[in-house]
Order: C-alpha cells, then structure tokens, then sequence
C-alpha cells in the first residue's frame, strides 16, 4: 500500500501548462514534413487553444467578479 506522500498530486498536474507552452514555442525539426496541411492544421490547432484560453479567462472573471 502506498503512503500519502508518494501519491501524486492530481490537482496540479492537471494545471500544467508545459504541453501547452511547448507546442507553441518549440524549435523546428527538419525531419518533419513540412506541407501545406500540416501547417494549416496546426495553425487552426493553435488558434483554438488561445481562443479556448481566453474564453476561460472571461468565464473566470465573471465568475470571481458576478458580472
């Protein structure tokens, strides 16, 4: 049976954002295709993540502020 010290912490993990943070700052591998799709779906990709982004912030604050 494990302790309560080796469990890990659920609610942390759950709020890292280094996956996020990486896939719009990562460098450029070469060994990658580099064709229209591609681009175009992670264009589409990385708009959705900010967009789902900003939608919480805006949910938040109306939560914390009662608008």
């Amino acid at each position: 049976m494990k302790s309560e010290s080796s469990k890990p912490n659920r609610v942390k993990e759950f709020f890292q954002l280094n996956e996020v943070l990486v896939y719009f700052f990562r460098k450029k591998d070469p060994s990658r295709p580099n064709t229209f799709n591609i681009r175009a779906m992670h264009t589409i990709n990385k708009i959705s993540i900010l967009m789902f982004l900003v939608c919480l912030l805006i949910i938040l604050k109306r939560f914390v502020f009662g608008y």
